[in-house]
């Protein structure tokens, strides 16, 4: 009965540590900054494009939305490719897609043990 007991703990605080952790990643973090969502708006609105067509109408100066990208680029939400000397920049649907099935999958997981059961 203990044994059971403690592996029913173990398996909830596993499953609670798998949702935080996706909970509290890069990608959220990423997310959490107006001005980056912005910076990932006008990469949705142009496709694939460079950080001086991204730039162009926001109100930041380039370098900023630079470092924004690169944030975005860290949490897998946009991807680079390089040509000859210019970056460009386009939305990683998959990755995306990915992480946010992953954060499903974790959050699933943990309801069982944190959440009393509704009928939706």
């Amino acid at each position: 009965m203990i044994a059971t007991m403690s592996s029913e703990i173990s398996i909830r605080t596993q499953a609670i540590e798998a949702a935080i952790a996706s909970l509290d990643s890069n990608f959220f973090r990423a997310l959490c900054e107006p001005t980056r969502v912005a910076v990932l708006k006008r990469v949705m609105q142009l496709g694939r494009a460079d950080v001086t067509a991204i730039a162009a109408d926001l109100p930041q100066e380039r370098s900023v939305v630079s470092r924004h990208l690169q944030v975005l680029l860290d949490a897998r939400i946009v991807r680079a490719t390089k040509v000859g000397r210019q970056m460009f920049y386009e939305v990683d649907g998959a990755a995306i897609i990915a992480r946010l099935e992953g954060i499903l999958k974790h959050t699933q997981g943990i309801a069982a043990h944190c959440c009393p059961a509704t009928s939706l």
